[in-house]
């Protein structure tokens, strides 16, 4: 089994710039995935190919059988799926590291303008304490990874059926693989600790299903947040009312020059009182 430490030592750095659901969702990739990956995939399959055996004696027979009921090996197959939906996870590591050392930078140059005085205007992305704050454009790029993870992880859960069908390994089977098997008889074939095999099968597709409820949840989450942060802005916007004054008789008077001298007739009564003006001013015709 390949060593996982570099990869590991990048992803417990995505904990600190992801949410609470995004830290319980890394924990079910370290501990149900690598490490039971890791620690039982090799003695679990190890006699994948060695106690492999059929009763056949055709040359290639054997090779052919193992070849149709293993298209590809289960554990290679895992270490793909963890590598490529752990991807989106760092490609938002390595965007969040550019936004705050862009920040960073901008800051350094607002202290040294402001000669020693330090200005957090464009402090965005970060506290005080350091603690990244996952809004703005790295809200939509964390987003975006969850989305992937998901597509990733329902994919490469299809693509398993596809590769090696049905869920439950035989203790044994009829290969009928002609050439190199003899023609009409074909060969029984034995494979070692199917019951095993069947059960690790399962547990890895059952964590397949808490990443992707997990990724669902934290979708979910950080749009709750996005939602509730966007009213308590609202809120705290000053609401300015502005009120338009009521036109006098003298800007109608005003009015009625400009336009060539045509009269122009003021509100009705009933209008004007209605807009708080004074009955006082209202002439007949």
């Amino acid at each position: 089994m390949s060593d996982w430490s570099y990869l590991s030592k990048l992803l417990i750095k995505v904990q600190a710039h992801s949410t609470v659901v995004g830290k319980i969702w890394m924990s079910v990739l370290f501990l149900f995935r690598i490490f039971v990956l890791g620690a039982a995939a090799d003695n679990v399959w190890a006699d994948e190919v060695s106690e492999f055996y059929c009763d056949s004696k055709e040359p290639g027979c054997q090779n052919a059988c193992y070849n149709a009921m293993f298209p590809m090996s289960y554990v290679h197959y895992w270490v793909l799926q963890i590598t490529f939906v752990s991807t989106p996870t760092l490609v938002y590591l390595a965007h969040a590291v550019l936004v705050i050392h862009k920040e960073k930078k901008m800051l350094e140059q607002e202290q040294s303008k402001a000669s020693g005085n330090i200005v957090n205007k464009g402090k965005k992305y970060t506290d005080d304490r350091g603690k990244v704050k996952i809004k703005g454009i790295l809200f939509y790029t964390y987003l975006t990874q969850l989305v992937f993870k998901i597509i990733l992880e329902v994919g490469f859960t299809v693509g398993q059926f596809y590769v090696f069908g049905p869920l439950v390994i035989v203790s044994n089977f009829h290969c009928k693989k002609w050439p190199p098997c003899a023609h009409d008889i074909g060969s029984r074939c034995f494979i070692s600790r199917p019951t095993e095999k069947t059960i690790f099968i399962f547990f890895m597709l059952v964590v397949t299903g808490v990443s992707v409820l997990l990724n669902i949840v934290e979708i979910v989450y950080l749009l709750c947040n996005k939602r509730q942060s966007r009213k308590k802005h609202l809120a705290a916007l000053p609401q300015v009312h502005t009120v338009t004054p009521c036109t006098t008789e003298s800007t109608w008077r005003v009015m009625s020059s400009q336009y060539g001298g045509y009269p122009l007739l003021p509100l009705p009564a009933q209008v004007k009182t209605h807009m708080g003006g004074d009955d006082s001013h209202i002439h007949a015709e």
